[in-house]
């Protein structure tokens, strides 16, 4: 079988590296293209040493022209620029988009938290927000791929099985999550300049965070009743990580141990989501450099309440390795591969 030519657009963000790193190690994939603005012409090691020996082409301008040559489109880009592509797609490309275009499904949605009107509305029914644990095979349908943003994927990963189950109250859900300040783009430090961020705690987003409407686009998918959450996430002094801390409140007759277990059966064949013993502590060290998520399920003082701790790597499994993950399921590849 001849391998899929891809294209890389935003080749050279913090994502976008992390998914060269992982296209390179996958048996069925060519990389015919990388794209860029201003680094067009220079080589991608200029970027990340550790693909210096790589044969891979040099950055170039992305032009519509390019999509005549590829399968896949991997999208790293600012929001609003994979909206303009999925424009110009021909019928033979898929285009998988790491950003926010296409994670919520309606344009007003998309306007109120993102303040951008969108460039491709009738385009958002053709496309799928593909958390590949939860989304399976529907994604096969598609040609235009929603990737999710790295904090809703450690928070819906532990929290859509139990909604799904009834296991736990449908409000006063708190969430607290930190991420190491590579989420925030290469940018970070122009972005964050008056923080430092090599030794200080920031909350930001404090109660309107973006993710928000993702989060609760997702859960309302799998409840009728009236659901409610706060979400406050934290830049961490750590280059990447994400490690969130949820806390909720049991339904009658239900214990941490039903909980646990059912996340257990849940993810029980899951390659990548390892639920561990009640109680386990877990650090974004176990993660790093991974595609996996860790859950653990903790009790606390209350015998009605429980905590959660979920911890991904958001560069890879908040980002480019659920990219990959997305693309295997799609193509029927197996599920690790580019991704051990």
């Amino acid at each position: 079988m001849p391998k899929l030519n891809v294209l890389v657009a935003g080749s050279t963000g913090y994502i976008g590296i992390e998914l060269i790193k992982l296209l390179v190690k996958h048996p069925k994939i060519n990389i015919k293209y990388l794209c860029g603005n201003s680094s067009v012409g220079k080589k991608i090691s200029f970027f990340d040493k550790k693909l210096i020996n790589r044969k891979l082409p040099n950055i170039t301008r992305f032009k519509n022209n390019l999509l005549k040559d590829v399968d896949i489109i991997f999208t790293a880009l600012p929001n609003g620029e994979a909206q303009v592509i999925s424009k110009k797609l021909l019928k033979k490309n898929v285009l998988i988009d790491l950003a926010a275009d296409f994670r919520l499904d309606k344009a007003s949605e998309y306007l109120k938290w993102y303040k951008k009107k969108h460039k491709a509305p009738n385009l958002i029914r053709r496309s799928i927000y593909s958390l590949p644990e939860i989304t399976g095979n529907k994604i096969k349908k598609f040609k235009i791929i929603g990737c999710p943003g790295c904090y809703p994927t450690s928070i819906l990963l532990p929290l859509i099985p139990l909604i799904k189950k009834n296991i736990i109250k449908k409000d006063n859900i708190i969430i607290d999550s930190k991420s190491g300040y590579s989420g925030a783009g290469r940018g970070v430090h122009k972005k964050y300049k008056n923080k430092n961020l090599y030794e200080s705690l920031s909350a930001y987003g404090v109660g309107f965070h973006r993710h928000n409407s993702e989060i609760e686009q997702e859960i309302r998918k799998f409840t009728k009743e009236k659901f409610s959450f706060i979400f406050t996430p934290h830049l961490s002094p750590m280059f990447k990580g994400i490690l969130s801390t949820i806390y909720i409140d049991l339904n009658k007759g239900k214990t941490v141990k039903t909980l646990h277990n059912e996340l257990a059966k849940f993810y029980k064949k899951s390659e990548f989501i390892k639920v561990l013993k009640i109680n386990s502590l877990i650090s974004t060290n176990n993660v790093i450099n991974t595609n996996n998520c860790i859950i653990s399920v903790c009790k606390s003082k209350y015998k009605n309440k429980a905590i959660i701790l979920s911890s991904i790597d958001n560069l890879i499994k908040g980002g480019a390795g659920q990219a990959v993950q997305n693309l295997n399921i799609m193509k029927n590849f197996k599920s690790i591969e580019g991704l051990k």
